[in-house]
């Protein structure tokens, strides 16, 4: 990367019929491109896990005790917690009855 002298603007590359020239877009300053310019990307993907849960397995989230809205009645259930609205806002928990298997979430 090359910065422009003159107002410190990022140079770009530009052709005029066989010459290369380092541009500036802020202030039109051009000098001659002397050296190769290689520009490299990368596609880097991150792999991401996904957990599946069997019906057999015992359950990996935590237990709390809160009212089912299902069963009406306070009962142990898994909880999770998600953001799902913007960072400003609190997350969202997620609860599965053990009782019922009943899921629903609760915002705050």
């Amino acid at each position: 990367m090359e910065f422009c002298k003159t107002c410190k603007n990022l140079l770009r590359v530009q052709k005029e019929n066989e010459n290369q020239f380092l541009f500036c877009r802020v202030c039109n300053t051009k000098t001659k491109l002397t050296e190769e310019i290689t520009i490299e990307t990368s596609n880097f993907v991150r792999n991401k896990e996904i957990v599946v849960i069997n019906e057999g397995e015992q359950n990996p989230f935590p237990v709390t005790k809160i009212m089912c809205p299902k069963c009406n009645e306070i009962r142990e259930a898994y909880w999770t917690m998600q953001q799902t609205r913007g960072g400003d806002e609190p997350p969202t928990r997620f609860y599965e009855c053990k009782t019922c298997n009943w899921r629903w979430r609760e915002y705050s």
